[in-house]
């Protein structure tokens, strides 16, 4: 098959996942071509098979705000025209599935087709479409697409809640990963050396948007610091930063928190971690969190949205109400003081995301969505 992918190629659970994704199907002989704005941030210089194109946004004195969507159909139609695409898969509803909705009337013009498949992750459902300056087209473009799918049980539910869209079958496909990269075999404990090789560590890995609850994070870890030696990893970079290092300040914990900012690559820096932290207040799937069970790492978190899809309370991790400092703040000291308890919850963790969001696994899946796709001709 010949497939087209757009998504927001910046740092982001739906980018690294559209792009893995992308490559995957690549590797299995299909035809992938990236269509967004910047290179994805996972994807290599080069790959077999592997294509990107490009979205140039015009800038004119008459457009305060440049129309994106409108130069993403156009380049949409352009690629699905010159190389003959089959499908075009988008990650995000708004503005990718409403631009791959102009492009395929634009392409019917011309007496020819495009499938469009649309994959929901988190906001465009839960924060953006359900603003009412987008909730219109939001829907528009759901019940436009040819299939859809979300990445949890929790976000195929919010999107009929919020949405009704009644003649759409949301598919559920998890998020998923490579358990050769998230082996913690694989790689040297450096960062644990590093920061002290008797000192439990503990990592937060986001965007750092307010929706993470940062400064829970900070304040699970003072409790923790309090009773035993240990230190905090933060990777990633956003509007909270600057509370989270105030809080920080504030708890006089700077020779204790490092924060990393953006990392491409974050599987060598799980490996050396004991803990993870996602107090999150709405989390559409967790993939984080997936990253850091694969990787042998009990996961504390919030019992919010797809996240209790992900974490197996009590087995891999814990999950606690959203902004319950102080329960989360025990369940990891309950973790991390008890060595059996943790090689118990870490075995369990690394085997069950294998077993559950294998990378072939959910890349089958996909296949098996497009491939009925395109047979159905309606």
């Amino acid at each position: 098959m010949k497939i087209g992918i757009t998504c927001y190629p910046t740092y982001g659970g739906s980018g690294a996942i559209a792009t893995e994704l992308g490559i995957a199907l690549a590797a299995r002989g299909h035809e992938i071509h990236f269509i967004t704005y910047r290179q994805p941030f996972r994807l290599p210089s080069f790959l077999p098979r592997v294509f990107f194109h490009e979205v140039d946004v015009g800038r004119y004195p008459l457009f305060e705000y440049p129309p994106y969507d409108l130069a993403l159909a156009v380049r949409m139609h352009e690629v699905v025209s010159t190389h003959d695409l089959d499908l075009l898969h988008c990650h995000y509803a708004i503005p990718h599935a409403t631009s791959a909705w102009i492009a395929r009337e634009m392409l019917r013009q011309q007496h020819r087709d495009v499938k469009v498949i649309t994959t929901l992750h988190g906001t465009d459902i839960t924060l953006v479409g359900q603003d009412p300056s987008f909730n219109a087209i939001t829907k528009f473009s759901i019940e436009k697409s040819d299939r859809l799918t979300a990445v949890s049980e929790f976000l195929r539910k919010e999107t009929y809640n919020a949405f009704g869209c009644e003649k759409c079958d949301v598919a559920v496909i998890h998020n998923f990963i490579d358990p050769d990269v998230y082996d913690r075999s694989k790689y040297p404990a450096t960062l644990k050396e590093q920061l002290g090789k008797t000192e439990s560590l503990l990592m937060h890995i986001s965007n750092f948007r307010p929706v993470k609850r940062i400064r829970d994070v900070v304040q699970i870890f003072e409790r923790v610091h309090k009773e035993i030696p240990s230190k905090l990893v933060m990777v990633g970079d956003g509007p909270e930063r600057p509370a989270a290092e105030d809080e920080v300040r504030r708890h006089g914990l700077e020779d204790s928190v490092f924060f990393l900012g953006k990392l491409d690559v974050v599987a060598p820096l799980l490996a050396s971690a004991d803990l993870f932290l996602l107090p999150t207040s709405s989390e559409s799937f967790g993939l984080t969190a997936l990253e850091a069970l694969a990787s042998g790492v009990p996961v504390i978190g919030a019992r919010a949205g797809g996240l209790p899809e992900v974490v197996r309370d009590g087995e891999t991790g814990f999950l606690c109400e959203v902004g319950d400092v102080e329960s989360m703040s025990q369940a990891a000291l309950s973790i991390l003081t008890d060595q059996s308890k943790w090689q118990a919850m870490s075995e369990l963790g690394a085997a069950d995301s294998r077993a559950r969001f294998s990378l072939d696994e959910v890349v089958g899946q996909y296949e098996h969505l497009y491939t009925t796709s395109l047979d159905n001709n309606q």
